[in-house]
């Protein structure tokens, strides 16, 4: 078992969007503060028993980063089929408003900095929260680093086509990026967006590509970064994506 770090700190509250208590932790001390999503089940402390807390460890301790991550709520009550299908996509929804609202304000407050832009991180489901708080929050989240991710979630839930509702078609970036006009565009369009998968067993670029196409279109910046066949859906992957790009990142080589 790693050794626990002397800068990790946890935050939990009841949080009414959700309806439930709500986990926060963080690791690090200074540098840019990136929200790293869980996977679809994974609580705030996953990415530690999972060892990516160890291969940030560098970063981290050279004061590059700081990390914090949530309970993935929303992807925890859609692959445990909790409620029904409405309820599901109502929680996907309040989420994203639990990020923007309650763990972006403890962020900054922990930050001392209350303007502070954050990056979003995840792998899996994680992925595409991450490039969907970008998309419906640009004024706050710079950028995400969206690893083998699935983006678009209808298949998911056990309904058809025409019982999907507004809740979960504003919180797919997929669909409402096209869409998007405005001020809330032209923010977007100063941000920034990268894919990086492997095309290994259970990945699957096209997803990728799907979310890069409907960005692009709509002219906002992003990346597709393909790790080729060796690179499996795989906590082995994530592993090795997210230190080397978080380093890239913050030594300004994107």
């Amino acid at each position: 078992m790693a050794a626990i770090r002397a800068d990790k700190t946890v935050a939990r509250w009841r949080s009414e969007r959700l309806e439930r208590d709500v986990t926060l932790v963080r690791w690090g001390t200074f540098g840019r503060p990136v929200l790293l999503f869980p996977t679809a089940g994974g609580d705030a402390e996953e990415i530690e028993r999972f060892h990516m807390i160890a291969v940030l460890g560098p970063l981290l301790d050279a004061g590059k980063i700081k990390i914090y991550s949530c309970d993935s709520v929303a992807g925890k009550a859609l692959v445990s089929r909790e409620g029904n299908p409405r309820h599901q996509m109502w929680l996907q929804n309040q989420f994203h408003h639990y990020v923007r609202h309650e763990v972006v304000p403890a962020v900054r407050a922990d930050c001392k900095a209350p303007d502070i832009e954050l990056w979003a991180a995840g792998a899996s489901i994680g992925a595409f929260h991450a490039a969907a708080v970008v998309c419906r929050f640009p004024d706050v989240f710079a950028r995400a680093l969206a690893m083998s991710g699935t983006y678009d979630l209808r298949r998911f839930y056990d309904v058809q086509n025409n019982e999907f509702t507004d809740e979960f078609w504003v919180s797919s970036p997929l669909h409402f990026v096209p869409h998007l006009e405005g001020r809330h565009l032209e923010i977007l369009r100063t941000r920034f967006i990268q894919f990086s998968s492997g095309e290994g067993k259970a990945e699957a670029l096209w997803e990728s590509w799907a979310m890069a196409n409907a960005l692009g279109g709509k002219g906002v910046p992003n990346k597709v970064d393909s790790w080729g066949p060796e690179w499996a859906h795989d906590w082995i992957t994530w592993r090795k994506m997210l230190p080397q790009i978080l380093d890239e990142w913050t030594r300004g080589a994107i």
